[in-house]
């Protein structure tokens, strides 16, 4: 009897429900509270009204996405909960429809009929439901939603990002804020998404760039409203 030689695997995949919701919580971060520290600094206020600006920004930020990403995930928790109460009540009605629909996605992927079918009778035989969730929906271990995990690391990570502007901001000379901001949440934006890239197993220069580059864009266009309303109000 020939036996399986097994090798443990970690798959990056595996990251992708908290990965996601991290890089986004704190990429949000840094972009939306140093964009607000820059338009107000920009409009000529002085450095407390920046500060609390800034902690007003990074507090209803964060309960902000934390309530958002609750919210959408659990949207997308009820679906999946939906597809798998109806596909149980198909399994329950109409077992062997069931099996021929499992039978045919096997085939569809290159199985011939013979094998597909014992594939099939085989999976469902140990968990039907499992068997058409992860083949029939695409619903997994992995992929399932979960909106408790995405809300507690969207804001835990939103409020990690934007404290580094604010501290930046802090720490700035007097007059200095707006360019002292805006080049550190540069440096803090580059290292996220080398970051993100490496956790996620991805090439690091493109996700480097593309969060650079919109993090500098938001900043030069809050800092032009600011500026055009700070001399409006002067």
């Amino acid at each position: 009897m020939t036996r399986l030689r097994l090798h443990p695997e970690r798959h990056l995949v595996s990251r992708i429900g908290w990965l996601r919701a991290a890089v986004l919580g704190a990429n949000d971060g840094i972009v939306s509270t140093a964009s607000l520290i820059v338009g107000v600094a920009a409009a000529t206020a002085v450095r407390s009204d920046v500060l609390l600006a800034g902690v007003a920004g990074m507090v209803a930020g964060a309960m902000s996405m934390a309530a958002g990403e609750y919210v959408s995930v659990s949207s997308q928790s009820d679906t999946e909960e939906a597809d798998l109460a109806r596909e149980r009540r198909e399994l329950a009605e109409d077992f062997e429809a069931e099996r021929d629909e499992l039978t045919n996605i096997y085939m569809q992927r290159g199985l011939d009929r013979d094998l597909a079918g014992r594939v099939a009778d085989q999976l469902m035989a140990k968990d039907a439901l499992g068997a058409h969730a992860r083949d029939e929906l695409g619903i997994s271990e992995i992929t399932t939603a979960r909106p408790v995990q995405a809300a507690l690391t969207s804001a835990a990570t939103f409020t990690a990002g934007a404290a580094m502007p604010l501290l930046a901001a802090a720490l700035a000379p007097a007059g200095s804020v707006v360019p002292v901001v805006s080049v550190a949440t540069l440096v803090f934006l580059g290292v996220l998404g080398a970051l993100g890239a490496r956790t996620g197993g991805a090439d690091i220069l493109r996700p480097t760039a593309r969060v650079m580059f919109w993090g500098a864009l938001a900043m030069a266009i809050t800092a032009g409203v600011g500026r055009l309303f700070g001399t409006v109000a002067a």
